[in-house]
């Protein structure tokens, strides 16, 4: 049953069955759970989700249907009137908004904001082709009746990703290896489970995604910082300042957010250190796909020759972050731990991994790939010629740039007044483990603002920014 009707019908109450299911409906729709147009469940099956007779459940839509608040349509159902009768006003609930890491707020279930970070480009995307994908997706899901999906997801996805991952990041591995996840948070979750750490203590980068390290807070596991300069994680410090850590948490290909990939040493250093500490390394592979310039850089288990490296990616940034889709290509020893984990945390719906299967078996996935970076490219140059005018600008992993603030600025609070604006940008500081010493500005997303409308929102940013540090912008629109 649709939990907006949430009836409760009792035969031990004084008013009769449909009496309940009428006022029950009703006040639904007063409420405002129930919308003007939805459609209700049939006579016949109401009357089996409830337990009665279905004149009962006649009776209450005869009588709903006289108050003008449903109307029935004969074989194509029952629906809430489209114009309702005036009905006391319903306050519509705010828009969800959570921490995504501390001080970094994140907002569901509503459109990307102008340079929001970690969201693509929606109005690029071939929706035609992913609808009509999608349908056949269904209604295959649906021709094959009722039957116990794989919990580690749908085998036709798994091979795709496996032959995308050895043509594409030279790791060679096997559908058997692959297995899908409800995107980057809920890999990471699997491997931290199977990977059964010695020691709760983890090298991550610093500066490194904000949500890894909260991630592995939760977990209870103790997140080390670790410097990142120009070739990546600086390992020897890593080895120097936390000898005992048991996991490394990296960015190999495209380090998160300062775009630098880990050196060919420092990939053979971290590699040596975990096959004889018996440590392990989870690469969250962020953005690869979306290096601007250039071919994608290898993945690091491409030359991983003792099953240390756990490659965890998505597709969130690359298709949808709603799909809620990611995968993990686990070392062949780790197959059994991960298969175990499966019950845990199962594979999402068939139906978008289908989907996704289909897109990327001919090919649509890879070409989608080639134009949204030739776009991205073209975005990000509008946002530097436009707000580099105002403010230094620094390009950062993929579609992502940093606006520098100045020194002693609380970039918390600007991006708090900037999101207040309209505007999706988020606070630099929070990347670093140590916020009291740190790099402050704002990280931009290029990607879901299209170049023809960048001078205009560039101009209201740059507004909003200055009058947060000191006063109207000269010149500015």
């Amino acid at each position: 049953m649709d939990p907006a009707l949430e009836l409760d019908v009792t035969r031990s109450s004084p008013r009769s069955l449909s009496e309940q299911i009428r006022l029950g409906i009703g006040a639904a729709i007063r409420e405002g759970r129930l919308a003007p147009g939805a459609r209700l469940p049939s006579w016949r099956d109401l009357a089996v989700q409830l337990g009665v007779a279905r004149g009962t459940v006649r009776v209450a839509y005869e009588r709903l249907a006289d108050e003008q608040l449903i109307v029935a349509l004969g074989p194509a159902g029952t629906f809430v009137e489209d114009r309702l009768p005036a009905l006391p006003a319903v306050v519509p609930a705010p828009p969800s908004v959570r921490m995504l890491a501390p001080r970094i707020p994140i907002e569901f279930d509503t459109p990307p904001r102008p340079f929001q970070v970690a969201v693509p480009a929606h109005d690029a995307f071939p929706v035609a082709q992913w609808s009509r994908i999608a349908a056949r997706a269904t209604r295959a899901v649906a021709e094959r009746g009722v039957f116990n999906a794989d919990p580690r997801g749908e085998p036709a996805l798994r091979r795709e990703i496996a032959a995308h991952l050895s043509i594409a990041r030279g790791l060679r591995c096997t559908a058997e290896q692959i297995f899908i996840t409800s995107g980057y948070a809920g890999g990471l979750g699997m491997a931290l489970r199977a990977l059964q750490l010695r020691t709760s203590t983890v090298w991550t980068e610093d500066p490194g995604y904000p949500f890894t390290r909260e991630g592995l807070r939760i977990a209870g596991l103790s997140p080390v910082p670790v410097r990142v300069d120009g070739e990546g994680m600086v390992v020897q410090e890593a080895l120097a300042t936390e000898p005992t850590a048991s996991l490394a948490v990296v960015t190999a290909a495209q380090q998160s957010p300062l775009g630098v990939s880990l050196s060919l040493a420092r990939r053979r250093e971290l590699l040596s250190w975990a096959e004889s500490a018996d440590g392990w390394i989870i690469d969250d592979d962020y953005l690869s796909e979306l290096q601007l310039t250039g071919r994608a850089a290898p993945a690091l288990a491409s030359l991983d020759q003792h099953g240390r490296v756990i490659h965890v990616g998505t597709f969130s940034k690359t298709i949808n972050p709603a799909l809620r889709l990611g995968f993990i290509a686990a070392p062949t020893a780790l197959i059994d731990r991960f298969d175990a984990m499966t019950s845990l945390s199962p594979a999402s719906g068939a139906n978008t991994q289908i989907a996704v299967a289909e897109f990327m078996r001919d090919g649509h996935f890879l070409r989608h790939l080639r134009r949204m970076k030739r776009l991205y490219l073209r975005r990000r140059e509008a946002v530097e010629s436009s707000l580099g005018q105002w403010f230094p600008l620094t390009r950062l992993a993929g579609p992502m740039m940093l606006l520098q603030l100045p020194a002693g600025v609380d970039d918390v609070e600007v991006a708090s007044r900037a999101w207040a604006s309209g505007f999706g940008v988020a606070p630099y500081s929070p990347w670093f483990h140590d916020e009291r010493n740190c790099q402050r500005g704002l990280v931009l997303g290029v990607a879901n603002t299209p170049a023809e409308a960048v001078a205009k929102l560039a101009g209201d940013l740059a507004q909003v920014i200055e009058l947060s540090l000191h006063g109207p912008l000269g010149g500015a629109p």
